[in-house]
Formats: structure tokens, C-alpha cells, sequence
């Protein structure tokens, strides 16, 4: 409609192309046409805004639409559909200049991907050096990514060269050395959203050693196995078998045996899909095959019967009877008809469901145990892909029952954390270099342990349940008379059951994690403790937000005995953290004295134990802290919270702390860690005064002088430092180091900027609700300037003019009169100084294209400014 009249040209028809745009933005990679058709309007919208300086914005949100909708193309195979528009988005942020670095960088990495997705190898060399030059001197922490794709290219490139060379040679044993060189180059590019950019190399690698008949029959199986897996990717299935072939011929009775047995037969009935099957694990892989590979535009309900059957076909005495579970339709409505007799009759029905999984093993009498694993955990994969969670939480309880029965007996109990064997099932594990079909069923029931407490905590929060919080009661029903008292539903019977549930629900999951933890740790493998220990923090923040860590002890104790064993030091550092607050919260005196001469409080003796376990906890993580090899770094905000946590711990066990502070004589790795230190003892002042032991603290001169000293790698860690020492010198009447510090902070660039934004925000906010009050127009023109300012200091020139177009906009209405004039005369000669300020400081760019287009942009609002400064000029 807006089209079809006659439409102004500003920046409302770049937004109708936009809007246009998204009308048929593509739903999946088969609609091409609407994808066209998407990409024509985005383009007009694009090219419209890069001819006007005003609508530049336009081209910004041009770019953060498109890149959310053309998700459906970004998978191998299809990137290279979005090279001709990602190419112009690309340019017209060049050609802006947008200031969003860090997005630019994105995008170009991205565009990079799609020309080697779509094998321009050419293309992907020229754009990479121009892209790397950008983002080595703008946002250098993006540039490991891009230098490891020109590299992730190169080298790979360059041996292709040197194998063609040595066939050429026809040395043997110079031929096996190249290609083995070139597999281990690919081999971090095996990843599933990047193994398509090596898949011709290795072809080349797999038929040069198949010429020359190479005896390295290992690698060149797990050659044949990856590029069977990149060709399976592209729904190249008659690739795939062939390749599969050749593995399982190499590997005549090695140890992919199992592996490649079961990944050619699913891929055989995957390859002919309408033939029926007589065994039930083969219908089970048809159905779930049908399932992965079916269309997007395909309804849920067709899929969930796929998946459904493909269960059935698994526990046809069972299954259906644990996806009833979760039927409504198949709870009663209780002994009553109230609310709290319906969630009774739902929990019950729910548990007695789950417990007849626990019968389907003893009808198999452990036929195909291993296979079925494998099947139960791709049925429970490709249901959790699709959102099926009814089924992907029932096949999880299948797939994980072989867990308990196989494995569990054979790995180490909870609570041991010296690794003593490496048993499974009673055999030996080998090499982590060498492949082991146990240890890999292993790794799978890992990840199925994380799906199925995943699933489990979206079953929580179907009933408005967070994980391990307590069951909310409903509210009172039937209530005859406003304000009459409702009853205690925790007296109920029925709501204890219900409550019951919740709480066997929130533990299930917590296990489901424990659990995995403990299969990551047998295995020595660190991303799965990692995982682990990532899960169940995240998935418990409020309870840690709030203080509630008492609740998931027993968890973090567990996750810490793994984390010791295998694991990085910055989760080992957040988990102590959360366990020692957990074993002292609850012991930290909650009130302090009412009067200073009163008698200090005493902890309750009964916490001693629980505060002493929390004083090994951190005083392992420290000396973690200061083990760390120059490899992994540490971030300083994790040090920060476990040396608060430890000097809580040490006032709470009545220690003092010995510092050693600016000395040089000390010989020790606390007077050589000045950060350490300047935390220590910013933490001691915030303890001081509360009622319990106070600590002998170090001056404030000597912390504040390491703190100006020292070189800081997180910002935003230093400007709370320095807040926080400028507080304690004011309480003590340092007031020469109150100025100190408040200097360092208020010279703070970074700092600036971030103030001027918060005060624009704020003004902005006041102008959005004036409701005609002229006072506040006055208080948002304040907060305008007082953003001029911080600008000015931070020599931000565009943050100055944002500020000073806003100050405009706001005062505007009310210069008609000579005595509201006046009170804006003060407010506009700041703003100049600080354009002015402003200006004087970005040398840097004085000459450059950029600054004369922001001066040019901005000449009509200073020229407003300083009219208004004549006006008021006697």
C-alpha cells in the first residue's frame, strides 16, 4: 500500500524496502525465489541509504535484519547464495564507515566462509588480506579467526602443490609423508560447520595412498571415515557408502569393526528409504532417518510420528507408556477437583509411567546392547533438534538405562578423586590416542546425560518451576469471603506428593550432570567435566544470585573432585567460588552490633567445620591462581571473587591477613603479585566494621599506589577499584587521595565515553515523558550537557555533537522567552568549549575524510548552537 501512493523520499521508503524485505525473507534453502526477492529489497534499501548521511543508520539495520534472516543459508552448501548480497553489505559499512568494528569483522569472516564454502579459493585469497589488514588494527581479537582461515587455506593450498609434486617424484615414502602432513592440518578443520572446506583435499590424500597401495592402513581408514562423514553432510549418500567401503575393507577386524558397521547399515537403509525392514533396529533407523532428513516446511505432527514409531519399533512393550507420562489426557483429576488434587493425580501418574522403562532390558536379555545405544541416543538427538521433547526425554531414559547397567558398576565412585584405573566393563581403557568403541558409547551417553537434564529442565519450567527451586503453591481457591486467611497447601498430602515430584525432578536432572562429569573424568576428557561444570552453574544462577548455594553442595563438591582431575583453572576458579560461599552463607552473621562500643559477634560454633572445608577450598583455588601456565590465562574478574570469598572465609575463622605490601625484600609470590594484593586489601576494608573481626588492613596510600601502578587488562575491573579506594580514603579523610584516584578514574577514556552515553540515556528518557512539564525539559538539557562533557574529555567528537543535537532538540521550544533563554546561556557556551575540547583532542583524524565529513554533517547544529550563544550575548 505504502508503494502504491506517492510515497515521500526520506528515510521511511529505506524502511518500507526493509519491511518489504522481510515479507519474504526465506523460510528454508528451497525458496529461492522469495530469497531473491528478499535480497532485491534489502539491496534498494542499502543502496538508497548509502547516497544521504542521514541514512546511513538505515544501512546498519539493514545489515543485523539480513544476517538474522538468511540463517537458513548459512550451512555447507549453501553459502554460496549469499556472496553477491553479503559482498554489498560489506562494502556499504566500508563505505560508511560504520564505527560498529567489531560487527564489520563479523561479517567479513563470514563472507570469507562463504567463499570457501563455495570453493572461490581465488576470491576467498584476495578479500582475506584486505579483511585481515582491517581487523589486525580494529578489533584485534577477532584476528586469530581470520589468520587461522588464511592459514584454517594456505598450507592446505600449498600441499596440494607439494602432493602433486611428490606423485610426480613417485617416492613413496615421500608421497605418505605429505599426506600425512595434510591430514593433520585438516584435522581442526573436521569440525561439522567447517569440514566441507577440506573435503577435496583429503579426497586427493585418500586416492594418491589407494595408487601407491600405502601400508599407513590406519590412516587411510580415517580418511575414508571423515570424508564418508563430510559426504553424508552434503546428502551425498552413494558417496558416503563408497567411501564407508573402502574403511571397512581397510579395517578388516580393527577397531572401527563396530563403528563402521553400524554407520553402513544406517546409511544403506538411509540410501533406500522405501524398502521395510524386518529387524526392529532397522526400522528404527529408517524412521529416524526420515525424520532428520525431512523438509523444514514439513508440520511438527509428522515428524513426532516418525519419531514416535522409531520408538515403538525400539520398546514396543514400553515406550509408549513412558511418553504417556507427560498426556494430560491420561491423568485423572484426583480424589477432589482442585488444583492441587489434579497436580497430585499428574506427578503420580508421571512417576509410575517412568518406572516401566526400567523393565524393557530384562525383554531384550542384553541383545544388541551397543547398537541400541547408539539408535536411542539419535532418536533422542534429532527429537531434541526438533523440539520434540516429550519424545527426546523418553528416548533419553532409554538410551541411559544401558548406562547404569554396562557402565556404571565399572567407573569410580563420586567422591574418589585420585584416578587409581581406567576401567570399562571390566576391560582396560587404551591409548587416548587409539580408538575404543566403549570409550566412544561413552562419550555419547556424556552427551546424552546433558540433553536429558537439559529436557528435564525445560519440563520444570513447563510447570513455571526454575531448577532446584521448591514447588509454588497455587493460589487459594473457593474463597467466600475478601482477605479471609487461604490454608497452608504444605499440610496437604497431596501437595507434599506434588512437591515431591518437583523435587525428585530437579534432582534427576542434577544427577543427569553429576553424572556426565564423572564419565568425562574416567575418560580424561576435559570439554565434557568443562560442560559439566558450565551446565549446572548456569542452569543454577539464580539460586548463586541469590545466595542459595547451600542447596547444590553436594553437586559442586562432586563437579570440584572431576574439575581437580582434568580442567582449566578459570572453571576450577568460578566452581570453588560458588562451593566455599555455599558452605559459609549461611554462617555469616546476617545484622551487626547496634552500637559501636557493643561486643563484636562470634560465628555459631556449629558453622566452624563448613567454614574451615570453605578455607581448603580457596586456598586451593589460589594456589591454583598462581600455578597457571603463561599459556592459560586467568581472567582477573575470576581471581577478584575467590579473593573475596577467601578473606570472608579467613574474617569468619578469625585469621588475619599478612601483607606484604611494596617491599621488595620479601621473597615470595604475594609481594610479587601487586593485583593480588591491591584486591586483598580492598576486600579486607569491605569486611572491616561489620561486626566480626576486623582485619589489620594496609594503608590506602600503598594500595592506591599499586593501583595507579599497575597495568590492567580488564577496564571495567580497574574504574571499580579505583571507585572502590576512592570510597575508602574518602571515610578516612584522605582527601589527597580521594583527588588521586577520582583524577585517574574521570581520565578514564573508556570511562567517559560510557558516562556520556549513560547521561544522553538518561535525558532521553526525561524528554520521553514530559507530559508538557517545562521543568523537565530544563533537567533533560542538563543531562545533555553534562554528556557534551564527559564527551569532551574523552575527545569523542561524535558523542559531543550527538549530545549537542539532543540539548538543541530540547531547549528549542523554550527560547522564545528572554528569561528561559537565559538559563541556557551558561549550558551552550559548555557545549561549544566541549566541541571545541573535542576537536582539539582527535588529532588523529583532523585530516582525515572521516573527520571533514563529521564536520561537514555537523555544521548546521553548530551553527544553531552559536546563533543561540548571539542570542543571548547582551
Amino acid at each position: 500500500m505504502y508503494f502504491k501512493g506517492r510515497f515521500p523520499v526520506n528515510q521511511f521508503l529505506g524502511r518500507a524496502y526493509l519491511c518489504q524485505g522481510q515479507l519474504h525473507a526465506p523460510r528454508s534453502t528451497e525458496n529461492l525465489d522469495d530469497f531473491e526477492k528478499f535480497v532485491l529489497f534489502f539491496m534498494k534499501a542499502i543502496d538508497f541509504a548509502t547516497h544521504d548521511r542521514r541514512y546511513f543508520f538505515l544501512i546498519y539495520n539493514a545489515s543485523v535484519l539480513y544476517w538474522q534472516l538468511v540463517r537458513p543459508f548459512l550451512k555447507p552448501g549453501f553459502r554460496y547464495c549469499l556472496i553477491p548480497s553479503l559482498s554489498q553489505i560489506v562494502t556499504a559499512l566500508n563505505q560508511i564507515e560504520e564505527r560498529d568494528n567489531e560487527w564489520r569483522a563479523e561479517l567479513m569472516i563470514n563472507l570469507l566462509e562463504c567463499f570457501l564454502d563455495a570453493s572461490q579459493l581465488e576470491e576467498a585469497k584476495v578479500f582475506s588480506s584486505t579483511a585481515a589488514v582491517f581487523i589486525k588494527e580494529n578489533v584485534p581479537d577477532k584476528y586469530s579467526q581470520i589468520f587461522s582461515l588464511m592459514s584454517q587455506l594456505k598450507l592446505i593450498k600449498n600441499l596440494e602443490s607439494t602432493l602433486k609434486r611428490a606423485v610426480q617424484l613417485g617416492d613413496p615414502g615421500v608421497i605418505q609423508v605429505v599426506c600425512a602432513t595434510q591430514w593433520n592440518l585438516c584435522l581442526p578443520l573436521l569440525q561439522h560447520n567447517l569440514h566441507q572446506h577440506v573435503r577435496k583435499p583429503l579426497i586427493s590424500v585418500a586416492n594418491v595412498l589407494e595408487e601407491i597401495d600405502s601400508m599407513l592402513i590406519l590412516l587411510r581408514c580415517q580418511i575414508h571415515m571423515e570424508i564418508s562423514r563430510i559426504e553424508e553432510h552434503g546428502d551425498r549418500l552413494e558417496a558416503a557408502l563408497e567411501h564407508l567401503q573402502k574403511a571397512m575393507h581397510l579395517n578388516n577386524r580393527g577397531p572401527y569393526q563396530e563403528l563402521l558397521r553400524l554407520s553402513f547399515n544406517r546409511l544403506r537403509l538411509s540410501a533406500v528409504l522405501y524398502e521395510s525392514p524386518e529387524h526392529p533396529e532397522d526400522q528404527a533407523v529408517m524412521l529416524i532417518e526420515q525424520a532428520k532428513r525431512g523438509k523444514q516446511k514439513d508440520n511438527v505432527r509428522k515428524k513426532r510420528s516418525l519419531l514416535v514409531n522409531a520408538g515403538l519399533a525400539l520398546a514396543p512393550d514400553t515406550f509408549q507408556i513412558v511418553l504417556d507420562s507427560e498426556n494430560e489426557a491420561k491423568v485423572s483429576s484426583g480424589k477432589s477437583n482442585s488444583q492441587i488434587s489434579y497436580l497430585c493425580a499428574k506427578a503420580q501418574h508421571h512417576t509410575k509411567s517412568v518406572e516401566k522403562a526400567d523393565e524393557h532390558l530384562k525383554h531384550l536379555r542384553n541383545a544388541n546392547d551397543r547398537e541400541r545405544i547408539i539408535l536411542w541416543a539419535d532418536l533422542a538427538k534429532v527429537a531434541r533438534k526438533q523440539e520434540v521433547w516429550d519424545v527426546c526425554r523418553a528416548a533419553c531414559r532409554f538410551c541411559l538405562l544401558y548406562d547404569n547397567v554396562l557402565f556404571r558398576g565399572a567407573t569410580k565412585p563420586p567422591n574418589q578423586t585420585n584416578k587409581k584405573s581406567d576401567t570399562l566393563s571390566g576391560k582396560s581403557l587404551l591409548p587416548a590416542q587409539s580408538f575404543s568403541f566403549e570409550a566412544d558409547l561413552l562419550r555419547v551417553l556424556a552427551e546424552i546425560r546433558f540433553i536429558n537434564a537439559e529436557a528435564t529442565v525445560h519440563l520444570l519450567k513447563l510447570h513455571g518451576i526454575e531448577l532446584n527451586d521448591r514447588a509454588v503453591p497455587p493460589e487459594a481457591e473457593n474463597q467466600s469471603h475478601p482477605g479471609s486467611v487461604s490454608y497452608l497447601p504444605e499440610s496437604d498430602p497431596e501437595w507434599e506428593m506434588y512437591s515431591l515430584w518437583i523435587d525428585n525432578l530437579s534432582r534427576y536432572a542434577m544427577e543427569n550432570f553429576q553424572r556426565a562429569a564423572e564419565i568425562g573424568e574416567e575418560l580424561n576428557e576435559a570439554w565434557i567435566v568443562h560442560n559439566a561444570a558450565v551446565y549446572i552453574l548456569n542452569y543454577n544462577r539464580h539460586l548463586i544470585s541469590s545466595g542459595r548455594q547451600r542447596d547444590i553442595i553436594e553437586y559442586l563438591q562432586t563437579l570440584l573432585g572431576a574439575i581437580k582431575t582434568v580442567g582449566s583453572t578459570e572453571i576450577l576458579l568460578m566452581l570453588c567460588n560458588a562451593l566455599a560461599r555455599g558452605l559459609i552463607i549461611s554462617w555469616i552473621p546476617k545484622t551487626k552490633p547496634a552500637k559501636k562500643e557493643d561486643t563484636s559477634f562470634s560465628v555459631d560454633p556449629n558453622g566452624l567445620p563448613d567454614i574451615k572445608a570453605a578455607l581448603e577450598v580457596c586456598e586451593f583455588a589460589l594456589n591454583a591462581m598462581t600455578e597457571t601456565t603463561p599459556k592459560e590465562t586467568v581472567s582477573i574478574a575470576a581471581q577478584q571473587q575467590v579473593i573475596a570469598t577467601w578473606v570472608k572465609v579467613m574474617q569468619l575463622n578469625q585469621q588475619q591477613i599478612r601483607q606484604q605490601l611494596g617491599t621488595q625484600e620479601e621473597n615470595n609470590d604475594e609481594a610479587q603479585n601487586p593485583l593480588a594484593r591491591i584486591l586483598v586489601g580492598l576486600e579486607m576494608y569491605s569486611c572491616n566494621g561489620l561486626g566480626l573481626m576486623d582485619f589489620t588492613v594496609p594503608s590506602l596510600s600503598q594500595l592506591a599506589s599499586l593501583a595507579l601502578e599497575c597495568s590492567w587488562s580488564d577496564s571495567l575491573l580497574e574504574l571499580q577499584t579505583l571507585t572502590r579506594l576512592t570510597y575508602f580514603a574518602f571515610v578516612s579523610q584522605d582527601y589527597d587521595r580521594v583527588m588521586t584516584c577520582s583524577k585517574r578514574m574521570l581520565g578514564n577514556r573508556v570511562r567517559h565515553e560510557m558516562l556520556s552515553i549513560i547521561a544522553c540515556i538518561q535525558g532521553k528518557s526525561i524528554m520521553e515523558n514530559l507530559s508538557g512539564r517545562k521543568d523537565l525539559r530544563v533537567a533533560a538539557s542538563e543531562a545533555f550537557v553534562q554528556s557534551a562533557r564527559y564527551a569532551g574529555e574523552a575527545g569523542n567528537y561524535s558523542l559531543v555533537m550527538f549530545a549537542a543535537r539532543h540539548f538543541w532538540n530540547a531547549c528549542l521550544p523554550l527560547l522564545g522567552s528572554p528569561h528561559d533563554r537565559e538559563q541556557f546561556r551558561e549550558p551552550t557556551e559548555i557545549i561549544i568549549k566541549n566541541i571545541i575540547k573535542a576537536e582539539s583532542k582527535n588529532k588523529q583524524v583532523r585530516f582525515s575524510n572521516k573527520y571533514l565529513q563529521h564536520v561537514l554533517g555537523n555544521t548546521a547544529i553548530i551553527v544553531s548552537i552559536m546563533e543561540l550563544q548571539q542570542r543571548l550575548d547582551p
